[in-house]
């Protein structure tokens, strides 16, 4: 299956979409020596998906073509997560798509392997604390490692940056500040306004972003979106509140009956994990606590073959 089925996944696909934003985003946000390299055209989206197929509804992969200060080509793979818990296979789950990348490549012919370069943006409620480096996951004695593979990767925890340095351009901070605040629905509802403003000039894409808000945050209400209209669709306000004012209650029917049933797939995989692994820790029950459906589903199925808690979750 290839459909993006959460809304993060689909926003930040909507968004990479443009070349121009996605270009900024690397340049502000990839190591500042890999940055200074890159030159300043859009970045080119290289067809096809790396992910396996069981992980295509809950991320969104995109590999990128760059061309350097000097002309040469970088590829520039970029993993976008979206969980509230940090996930500390991702360089794992890294190294298997660059893998398949360069795979790719041998097949068409190509002599060298070029340069990947991963990029993980996270905006979970937590801090993300998992080392950015391959070796991390390594099992082996210090003096052993620099004979080992071993690699990088950048990470941009958006909930560790401040608003006004989420980026320079003003349509792209004003997105990654919505999600920023997407597991902060609380904060969120203040800085909606904000998040409108930075999204004048553009309807669509003011449309796309409020569509998101909608969707992701749980405290938002008709005067949240009286306020954003306001501020990003200047002079046709109402036109557009009472449009999206239908949406909502869409929504809000939609998630009463989604509420009910994610709610009792929780209660009962806790009660499955409590009963076969003992006490469940916290960042168990935060997993739990966030899952889809989907995600619920799954990992109750594997808790019959999992030798261990950790395994459940793989």
């Amino acid at each position: 299956m290839t459909k993006i089925t959460q809304p993060h996944d689909r926003f930040l696909k909507a968004l990479l979409s443009d070349p121009d934003k996605t270009g900024t985003l690397l340049r502000e946000r990839l190591p500042k020596e890999v940055a200074e390299l890159l030159s300043s055209e859009p970045p080119v989206l290289v067809d096809g998906t790396f992910i396996d197929g069981e992980f295509r509804e809950h991320l969104t992969d995109r590999l990128f073509k760059v061309k350097t200060q000097e002309g040469k080509a970088a590829y520039i793979y970029a993993l976008i997560e979206h969980k509230s818990c940090a996930d500390e296979w991702v360089a794992f789950q890294l190294l298997r798509y660059m893998v398949r990348i360069w795979e790719r490549f041998l097949k068409e012919g190509q002599q060298k392997l070029p340069p990947i370069v991963p990029l993980v943006v996270y905006h979970g409620a937590r801090e993300w604390t998992v080392p950015n480096q391959f070796s991390a996951l390594l099992e082996a004695d210090k003096g052993l490692l620099h004979h080992l593979l071993d690699f990088s990767f950048a990470v941009t925890d958006l909930g560790r940056i401040e608003d006004d340095d989420l980026s320079q351009d003003t349509h792209l901070r004003a997105a990654l500040m919505a999600m920023k605040y997407a597991f902060h629905s609380a904060d969120g509802v203040v800085v909606i306004p904000q998040i409108g403003k930075g999204t004048q000039g553009d309807p669509e894409f003011a449309k796309l972003v409020l569509r998101y808000l909608i969707q992701t945050y749980r405290g938002m209400t008709m005067a949240d979106v009286q306020a954003y209209a306001e501020e990003a669709f200047p002079g046709e306000a109402e036109h557009y509140a009472s449009q999206f004012a239908r949406e909502m209650m869409s929504k809000g029917r939609q998630e009463g009956r989604q509420e009910g049933r994610q709610e009792g797939e929780s209660s009962l995989l806790l009660r499955q994990l409590h009963r076969r692994f003992g006490e469940v820790p916290s960042w168990a029950e935060l997993k739990v606590a966030n899952a889809t459906i989907d995600e619920l589903e799954t990992w109750g199925e594997q808790i019959f073959d999992a030798e261990t808690l950790e395994a459940v979750f793989k």
